[in-house]
């Protein structure tokens, strides 16, 4: 079975995210050695996709759990679609939950996702999983989103892993207003519960950014930047219950899996 390696949300080889795609035809694996692939590749995230007589299917394992939503594997699945299986046009996938569109503009790829509902909430429910005190704390459906005073915070965050590891949802994203002029926000992930220290860009992560930087810079275009070692850029556009988050994506690997 071929495997493609792709690094999403740069132009760049060795930075932004890199996720694993695997394309099927006709029927799943078993779950099983969906998961034992993704634990072999050992990256964020392992899409996998099923085309069957031109319907396309999307489903994202991390090394050690199956998650109901991955952005930056979404791209790189499109990505190689787009650039090394002759698809063309608008994508649609259809996962567990939701219904994603995919398409070429200009330069990027944007991913057309449903917006997260996100609601403030005390802040000590959340154990203190890092060396600064956010000012708020909200939370989504999966995961937790943490307010920091500043991009410096946000930077030089240290985690502590087997707090974050206890948390009751899947992961805490923070974030704070960006220092440049030329980006809104920035961010980063952390969710060694599902088995990922630190996420290097997450662009489901946006569908709970998005709709509080609206609120609060009341703008609905935004760039962000996820500040992880290796680094990423989002273009991101407000619309309504629909968030579209746009970025770069290159190829790293083509290879061959042996089942």
């Amino acid at each position: 079975m071929k495997l493609y390696q792709i690094d999403s949300f740069t132009d760049k080889l060795f930075s932004g995210n890199p996720a694993a795609v695997c394309i099927l035809k006709n029927n799943w694996l078993p779950e099983e050695l969906m998961q034992n692939i993704a634990a072999e590749n050992n990256l964020s995230e392992t899409a996998f996709v099923l085309d069957i007589e031109g319907e396309l299917h999307i489903r994202w394992f991390t090394p050690t759990v199956e998650v109901p939503l991955c952005g930056h594997a979404t791209l790189a699945a499109a990505h190689t679609l787009f650039a090394h299986e002759d698809y063309q046009g608008e994508l649609v996938f259809k996962s567990i939950r939701h219904t994603l569109k995919v398409k070429q503009e200009s330069d990027l790829i944007m991913l057309d996702f449903p917006t997260d509902k996100i609601w403030q909430i005390d802040s000590n429910i959340v154990p203190n999983c890092f060396n600064y005190t956010p000012k708020q704390v909200w939370r989504g459906t999966e995961e937790y989103m943490l307010i920091f005073e500043s991009e410096e915070q946000v930077r030089n965050v240290v985690c502590d892993f087997e707090k974050a590891a206890n948390i009751d949802l899947s992961g805490l994203i923070i974030t704070a207003k960006a220092d440049s002029d030329n980006l809104d926000f920035v961010s980063r992930y952390f969710g060694p519960k599902i088995g990922i220290n630190e996420d290097p860009v997450t662009g489901s992560a946006h569908t709970l950014l998005v709709p509080y930087w609206q609120n609060i810079l009341a703008k609905d275009n935004f760039h962000a930047a996820q500040l992880s070692a290796r680094g990423g850029k989002l273009v991101c556009h407000a619309m309504g219950d629909r968030v579209k988050i746009g970025g770069k994506a290159i190829t790293y690997m083509i290879g061959e899996i042996l089942l």
